[in-house]
């Protein structure tokens, strides 16, 4: 891998990504890095997808990821993996929620959601699929969903050792810290 680490996260409106994606940029600040970040909301507050690019090295000179040339994709619905997996580049590893949301399209019968997501994720590409939504309701709060999955990213990119009581602390509101510290240990434990 190069100087510069390059991550993908993907996601459905709703889902938490921005929010992941700001913790990841605040700890790697804290920690020194150059961090560049980018978002696309698209339809997001209708179920759209909902991408973010966190870029960080010693010197970071664009906040834009390259087609094949993601270090890492997070994906918050087993859709989007699909969708971003040509962003990956192929030493690259996915973590992918086994959530699935269904589309408008799925939703009204015109198609149907494939059965087999997370199995074409795994044969594309080297792929941790977890149960990140299953994991959160286990913590008693569904919506911790992104902090799971960024607690998997944590551990896969060996970034432990970062300040994430800090990026909590200024990220979140002070009531749902504590849940979402054992989310993100959750996370690291899932992979």
């Amino acid at each position: 891998m190069s100087e510069v680490k390059n991550i993908l996260l993907c996601g459905v409106g709703g889902q938490g990504t921005i929010l992941a994606s700001k913790l990841l940029s605040y700890a790697l600040v804290d920690a020194g890095y150059d961090v560049k970040m980018s978002e696309i909301h698209g339809m997001s507050q209708r179920g759209g997808s909902v991408t973010t690019q966190v870029r960080y090295g010693k010197e970071v000179y664009s906040p834009i990821i390259g087609k094949g040339s993601a270090d890492i994709l997070v994906s918050f619905e087993a859709m989007e993996a699909l969708r971003y997996l040509d962003d990956l580049n192929p030493e690259g590893i996915a973590v992918v929620n086994r959530h699935e949301i269904p589309t408008a399209t799925t939703l009204s019968g015109q198609e149907n959601y494939p059965s087999d997501v997370t199995r074409r994720v795994q044969d594309a590409a080297k792929a941790h699929v977890l149960d990140a939504a299953g994991i959160a309701k286990d913590l008693g709060n569904s919506k911790c969903m992104n902090v799971v999955l960024l607690g998997a990213l944590i551990k896969l990119m060996k970034l432990e050792n970062l300040n994430w009581n800090a990026a909590f602390e200024v990220c979140m509101k002070p009531k749902l810290i504590d849940l979402n510290k054992k989310a993100l240990l959750a996370g690291m434990a899932a992979v």
